[in-house]
């Protein structure tokens, strides 16, 4: 996919794995503010990674990378283009 991502479904068809083009590292708390803010719940919070919870469960990495749970292969495209269109760019 190039719309500004790479999207890769993991070994479990339950989860897509979201890495941005171009993004080395990210401040966790203002990508997981926008995240929040967007109407997903945080369900923990530490240097290693945020968990989030809502339409899917997610968890985001300081890596930029975000990990989607969902077997939905649209929704997992939906969030991955507010990710990078939006909520990196926090």
């Amino acid at each position: 996919m190039s719309d500004g991502f790479a999207m890769e479904l993991c070994g479990t068809q339950g989860s897509y794995q979201i890495v941005p083009d171009g993004v080395e590292a990210i401040d966790l708390d203002s990508v997981g503010a926008a995240i929040e803010a967007a109407g997903f719940e945080v369900g923990g919070r530490s240097r290693l990674c945020w968990t989030f919870s809502g339409r899917c469960e997610m968890t985001l990495y300081p890596s930029g990378k975000l990990m989607i749970r969902t077997e939905d292969k649209g929704l997992a495209e939906d969030v991955a283009q507010s990710h990078v269109n939006e909520w990196v760019k926090s």
